[in-house]
């Protein structure tokens, strides 16, 4: 099916209030198109409630192929759960394995993501905002270092997640990296209030940054896409978060990271950023990002969002079209069996609790 024209639609990702489309949802996508969707636990009910509500938005948008999103890191954040979906352990839990053997860490993850690949295809789901590269600091608060970081190794943490991003793409998902340029020095919960962190660049460039340097290295580098961080960095930019600091979004995370591939805004209902709604997503946008996201908002100001939201730029559309190019060029021929690959991974688990 021939994609269309990506800068028709409007730069922005949203979600919907329920399991299904009200008509407020159809007319207001079908008048704005966004360009992607992100479903949250509230969304999803069933598999064949999900699969229509894909299709319904889709559908409303005029785009077969939209970027619809989810959260499934496994473990503690994950849309999808029991008894209607398998339930995949943390990033922890795979570090832990690491530890031991790190062959055995990286295969066990890679496959992981690739039978967790399977289950967002089978819905319709295209984009996982996973893995996590942030590698954490002594004092990095529990929302991310208690289960959903790998290492505290930026060099263990680059393979961890090549390898969720491998799994994911061979099932024919666009992982998101996530939060460049690095989360892992926040002390407080983003959701709650702005992280910030006074580390100089050098020492930046030897932790946080490196993970998500070495992907952007790889031959992925144009296929995932990356979620920036609502940190102050203040070494680099004091008066702004990395999300709306063109400085940081030029110097580090296109220049010194060198990532190449789409640039998304981490959810701008945060109360990590100030100022007002329109104020925030036009914040980011300036900055640089190729797409912004506006999460578990009233309908009120989805409406307002979308409405100030500029279309995908022509940058951003060729950005889009390469990712979704190499996310359809990597599916595997589907020939591994999956009850074979589960108890492989369970086996492999297993034996990181074994002395």
């Amino acid at each position: 099916m021939t994609t269309p024209n990506l800068t028709e639609f409007k730069a922005i990702v949203v979600d919907a209030t329920g399991t299904e489309l009200t008509r407020e949802e159809e007319a207001l996508f079908k008048a704005e198109k966004p360009a992607g969707f992100i479903l949250f636990k509230r969304n999803c009910v069933s598999k064949q409630q999900v699969k229509d509500l894909v299709a319904s938005v889709r559908e409303c948008v005029g785009w077969a192929e939209l970027p619809v999103l989810i959260d499934q890191e496994g473990g503690s954040v994950a849309r999808l759960r029991a008894p209607e979906w398998q339930e995949y352990p943390a990033a922890k839990i795979f570090g832990e394995l690491a530890q031991k053997s790190e062959a055995e860490g990286l295969e066990a993850t890679r496959i992981n993501s690739y039978l967790m690949a399977l289950d967002l295809a089978d819905l319709g789901i295209t984009v996982n905002c996973a893995p996590v590269m942030d590698v954490p600091a002594p004092d990095c608060h529990q929302f991310l270092a208690g289960s959903r970081t790998y290492s505290d190794s930026p060099d263990v943490v680059g393979r961890m997640g090549e390898a969720v991003c491998r799994g994911l793409l061979d099932g024919a998902i666009t992982p998101v990296i996530k939060h460049i340029p690095g989360h892992g020095r926040a002390r407080v919960d983003s959701h709650f209030a702005l992280p910030m962190t006074d580390a100089d660049l050098t020492e930046l460039s030897k932790t946080d940054f490196k993970p998500f340097k070495y992907l952007s290295q790889t031959d992925m580098k144009t296929a995932v896409w990356a979620m920036a961080a609502h940190v102050v960095f203040s070494s680099l930019d004091p008066d702004s978060a990395a999300s709306v600091s063109a400085k940081v979004v030029k110097d580090v995370i296109r220049e010194a990271i060198g990532f190449t591939g789409v640039l998304l805004a981490d959810d701008v209902s945060m109360k990590a950023l100030g100022g007002t709604l329109q104020s925030r997503i036009e914040d980011t946008m300036a900055a640089g990002m190729d797409l912004t996201m506006l999460c578990n908002a009233s309908f009120d100001d989805r409406k307002l969002a979308l409405s100030v939201t500029p279309k995908v730029t022509g940058v951003a559309a060729k950005r889009i079209e390469a990712a979704e190019e190499q996310r359809t060029q990597s599916l595997k021929n589907g020939n591994d069996n999956r009850q074979e690959l589960q108890q492989k991974l369970e086996h492999m688990i297993e034996k990181r609790s074994v002395g």
